[in-house]
């Protein structure tokens, strides 16, 4: 197995950072209001794109290795997403005794 090694340009760092702070930004923002439903869904998306994204870079382009600089949003985008998928159960039934609160 060979060792790839890519350079960054600035532009691929600035996107990078831009998206990072944008992501970070809709996972706030879910924090606070965790009862919006719209908003959660694209936060759950957010790690689902973020774990695609470093899945990807590792089995298929292989530009990044198996690290712990890899691995650390790797582990912090599944188990997100497996505590908002958990979460979203709730979120559906308390959806649902609002329902029948109003009839």
């Amino acid at each position: 197995c060979s060792l790839l090694l890519y350079t960054v340009n600035g532009l691929q760092a600035r996107t990078f950072g831009v998206w990072t702070l944008l992501s970070s930004v809709i996972r706030c923002l879910c924090a606070i209001d965790i009862r919006n439903r719209t908003l959660y869904h694209i936060t759950l998306f957010t790690f689902f794109l973020a774990l695609a994204h470093f899945l990807s870079e590792v089995f298929i382009y292989h530009t990044a290795a198996l690290t712990i600089g890899v691995m650390a949003p790797l582990m912090v985008a599944s188990f997100s997403i497996m505590g908002m998928l958990i979460g979203l159960q709730y979120l559906e039934v308390e959806a649902l005794s609002q329902n029948k609160k109003k009839n």
